[in-house]
C-alpha cells in the first residue's frame, strides 16, 4: 500500500466530496474553473479567492500555502501566518508566505468550506535509509549540509574495488566543480586511461528515500538514457549507492546559455539566440516523440511508449559545445528534474524557502503538475528565447511567484526591447500565449513559425 492523503469536505455546499492523492502532486484551491478542488463561484463564496491557496503534496506529507488571499486560509480555526518580510545579513529582504504542514484530522477552512485531512502512512515508505544519522534531519525532512566532494570521492574509491554497482564511474578522477544545485553538485571528471571527460553529477534526496521511490526514479532515468540526439546531452551511465544517485553525462565544453548571457552583458543578439533555440527545438521534437522503454500503462504495468517531457527547460539547462568549428546547443538534465520530483525525492518543491521561481513555467504546468504535456516545453523554449534576447523574464513577478504564474500575463516582448524585429516579436509573443491553452502544441510548429519570421 502506498501512503495516501485524503481531503474530505465536511462543511459547505459540497459535503462528503473526497479527493485522494497517492503520489507527488500539487493542486490549487479556489473558485476559478481551473482549480482542483474547485469551490463554487457564487455570492456565498466570494470570501474565497479565485486562486486561494496551494496544496503541496508528497504523501504522507502535505503542506498548505496561502496566496495572500484577502480573507486568509485557516487551519484548525487559526489563520496561518501573515505574509511578511524577513531579513538576514546573508539573504537581505525576503518575502515569506504563510504555510502550514498538515497532519491527520487537521481542518482547512476557506470561507464556509471545511476540508478534513486524513493521512494513511505506509511505514515501509518512511523507513529511514542508511545515510540518516549523518546527513538527514528526521524532524524537518531536510538534508543537512553534505560534503558532496567527499561522498563522490568515496564512491570513486569503492568503484576501484570492483563494486558492480559503480561500474559507470570506475576509472574516473575529479578535475573540478562545475556547478551546484538544490539537491547535488556536478563535477568535471576525466577517465585516467582514455582521457575522456564527462560531467559527473551526484544527487541526494531531500526526504527519506524508500525503495519504491528509488526504483521509480531509476526507471525514469533509464528512459532518459535512451535519448540519443545531437541536441540532447547524452546520459552515459547512472547508479545508486551509499544513498546517493550518480550520473555520468556528456561534457559540454562551452558551458550554458546562461553563462554566455552573463559573459555578453545579460542578453544575446538575434543572430546568436535564434539559432540556439532552433537547435533546442530540434532536440525537443526528437525527445517528445522518441520511443522509450518504460511508460506506465492503464493496468499500472509498464511497457514501451513514446515521448518524454523535460519540464525544466531554461537558459541554464541549455548547454553549448564546440563541434567541428561550430557551436552546438544541447538540452541538459533531460527528465531528471521531473523524475526526481515525481518520485517524491525532492520533498516540497512548490513551497518553502528553497522553492525555485517558476520563471520559465506556463500556468498549465502549475495547474497540471503531474500531467505536463510536451507543449509546456515549447512554451519554456519561447520563454528562454525571450529571456536570451531581452535579459528579462516574460512575466512580472510580484508577490507569490506561483500566483504570478496563474494571474500575470507575459509582457509583450517589444515592451522590453523595441529593437527586436517585429515579425520575430510576434512569433515569440504567440509562443507565450497560454490562455485558454498554449498556442504552439509542438516544437516543430514553433520552429516553422520562427523560421518564417527571420
Amino acid at each position: 500500500m502506498s501512503s495516501k492523503v485524503t481531503l474530505t469536505i465536511t462543511q459547505g455546499k459540497l459535503p462528503g466530496r473526497q479527493y485522494t492523492f497517492d503520489s507527488r502532486t500539487t493542486c490549487i484551491l479556489g473558485r476559478s474553473a481551473d482549480c482542483y478542488p474547485q469551490l463554487p463561484d457564487d455570492e456565498e463564496h466570494l470570501t474565497i479567492s479565485r486562486y486561494h491557496c496551494l496544496l503541496d503534496i508528497n504523501p504522507p506529507h502535505i503542506r498548505v500555502r496561502d496566496f495572500g488571499s484577502r480573507n486568509g486560509t485557516y487551519v484548525n480555526d487559526k489563520k496561518i501566518g501573515q505574509r511578511e518580510r524577513h531579513q538576514t545579513p546573508e539573504e537581505g529582504a525576503k518575502l515569506i508566505f504563510p504555510e502550514y504542514d498538515l497532519q491527520t484530522d487537521d481542518e482547512i477552512k476557506l470561507g464556509n468550506t471545511v476540508f478534513v485531512v486524513f493521512i494513511e502512512v505506509d511505514k515501509q515508505e518512511i523507513k529511514p535509509p542508511d545515510f540518516l544519522p549523518d546527513t538527514f534531519n528526521i524532524h524537518n525532512h531536510q538534508p543537512n549540509k553534505v560534503n558532496f566532494l567527499d561522498k563522490i570521492k568515496r564512491l570513486l574509491g569503492l568503484a576501484e574495488t570492483g563494486d558492480k554497482r559503480l561500474q559507470g564511474i570506475r576509472g574516473y578522477n575529479i578535475v573540478k566543480l562545475l556547478g551546484k544545485g538544490g539537491f547535488g553538485e556536478v563535477y568535471l571528471a576525466q577517465h585516467h586511461q582514455s582521457g575522456n571527460l564527462v560531467a559527473l553529477k551526484v544527487m541526494l534526496p531531500a526526504v527519506a528515500a524508500d525503495e519504491r521511490a528509488i526504483k521509480m526514479f531509476l526507471r525514469e532515468t533509464e528512459n532518459t538514457k535512451f535519448l540519443q540526439h545531437p541536441h540532447v546531452v547524452k546520459l552515459l551511465d547512472y547508479g545508486f549507492s551509499e544513498s546517493i544517485f550518480f550520473f555520468t553525462m556528456e561534457y559540454c565544453n562551452r558551458g550554458t546559455v546562461w553563462d554566455l548571457m552573463e559573459h555578453l552583458g545579460g542578453r544575446l543578439s538575434v543572430d546568436v539566440a535564434v539559432p540556439i533555440i532552433l537547435q533546442v527545438l530540434d532536440g525537443l521534437s526528437y525527445a517528445h516523440n522518441a520511443e522509450i522503454p518504460y511508460i506506465k500503462l492503464a493496468d499500472n504495468g509498464f511497457g514501451k511508449g513514446r515521448g518524454l517531457v523535460h519540464r525544466d527547460l531554461k537558459p541554464s539547462n541549455i548547454f553549448l559545445s564546440y563541434v567541428d568549428g561550430k557551436v552546438v546547443a544541447k538540452i541538459g538534465d533531460y527528465g531528471l528534474s521531473k523524475a526526481f520530483d515525481l518520485a517524491g525525492l525532492s520533498g516540497f518543491t512548490f513551497t518553502g524557502s528553497k522553492a525555485g521561481s517558476p520563471a520559465f513555467m506556463p500556468r498549465q504546468q502549475v495547474l497540471e503538475f503531474k500531467y505536463a504535456q510536451p507543449e509546456v516545453d515549447v512554451w519554456a523554449a519561447a520563454a528562454s528565447l525571450y529571456n536570451m534576447l531581452t535579459g528579462y523574464l516574460p512575466r512580472n513577478f510580484t508577490g507569490d511567484p506561483w500566483l504570478a504564474v496563474l494571474q500575470n500575463h507575459p509582457v509583450p516582448i517589444l515592451l522590453r526591447d523595441d529593437s527586436i524585429p517585429k515579425a520575430l516579436a510576434e512569433v515569440i509573443d504567440l509562443g507565450l500565449v497560454e490562455k485558454p491553452e498554449i498556442y504552439f502544441k509542438s516544437a516543430v510548429d514553433f520552429k516553422k513559425a520562427l523560421l518564417s519570421s527571420i
